[in-house]
């Protein structure tokens, strides 16, 4: 297959970013618990990755290898689907998808402590935005917000945590394993995932039932639209676009999700709060340029290193 022209490639991610920007709002949407609502996003993507593979003999490539690896992976993940899909219900769908793409910063700093990597102006200029940002929208008034927001808050920053700890976790073991293809290993995650939020659903005493067609509808869009599509439609884009612009359109996430919030549920940001969202992203931006400057650096030394 011909590799996508730069113009068709970033249509393709900017798809993908609108389409996972909807994730929070259809949780939101879906009158069920949180874990459960966790639970038929991996279930109702499952399925859809399923016939994906089922139609390709290429995307399943590799699918009956290292599901250890997968079910590592799937815990992580599981937790960041429970954390956000909790903190998505106390501070609503823009703000906690603005504090999941914290995540740039999680994983620099594993980067940091782990592997001794040094880091630039870029990444120390976005955590300071970020963190100016993230005082803007609560710290300022923190003392004064309901228990309950400021435990949304939390949420969404351990749901950063998860996240950067399950895309660290997804890269080394695709690294180790590189003839499992991306679509094999995310049926693998996905099914390994659905069954773990489907027990973790069982142990709250949350049913399954769902209620009405708007929660149908919401649950298929959440997991055939976020969590499908709209990830293939931005991993089938980014290898062919430069990394300053895939972190561009994939802003396109959080910032459309605080669009939707306010179009759909009425959120209300001041002018100060406004200004510290722009920051925050502004942060993530350049956290983003960081770590994909020291990705491609490291990529070019393996290679040295595979000449020599």
């Amino acid at each position: 297959m011909n590799p996508p022209s730069p113009l068709r490639a970033a249509l393709l991610v900017t798809g993908g970013a609108v389409m996972i920007s909807f994730a929070a709002i259809f949780a939101r949407l879906a009158d069920v618990a949180p874990t459960t609502s966790g639970f038929y996003r991996l279930f109702f993507g499952s399925l859809g990755l399923a016939v994906l593979l089922l139609a390709s003999r290429d995307m399943r490539s590799g699918f009956s290898r290292n599901w250890t690896g997968s079910f590592v992976i799937a815990l992580l993940f599981a937790a960041d689907i429970w954390f956000w899909h909790r903190s998505i219900i106390y501070i609503g769908p823009g703000l906690s998808t603005l504090l999941a793409n914290f995540q740039v910063f999680i994983l620099t700093a594993v980067g940091v402590i782990w592997l001794r990597e040094q880091v630039g102006w870029r990444f120390a200029t976005g955590l300071a935005l970020a963190s100016f940002g993230l005082w803007l929208l609560f710290g300022r008034d923190w003392a004064n917000l309901p228990g309950d927001f400021r435990l949304g808050i939390g949420l969404g920053l351990l749901t950063a945590l998860a996240y950067g700890l399950y895309l660290l976790s997804l890269r080394g073991y695709q690294i180790r394993h590189p003839g499992i293809r991306p679509e094999a290993r995310l049926a693998q995650v996905s099914i390994c995932c659905a069954v773990m939020l489907g027990l973790i659903n069982l142990a709250e005493g949350n049913s399954f039932v769902i209620p009405d067609a708007q929660s149908l509808a919401a649950l298929v869009a959440l997991g055939l639209l976020c969590q499908v599509l709209g990830w293939l439609l931005i991993t089938r884009g980014m290898p062919f676009l430069p990394a300053a612009i895939v972190g561009l359109l994939l802003l396109l996430q959080p910032s459309l999700s605080i669009v939707w919030d306010m179009l759909i549920f009425g959120l209300r940001l001041g002018v100060l709060q406004v200004m510290g969202a722009l920051l925050a992203l502004a942060g993530i931006y350049l956290g983003f340029r960081s770590a994909a400057r020291r990705s491609a650096r490291g990529t070019r030394d393996a290679g040295r290193g595979d000449e020599g």
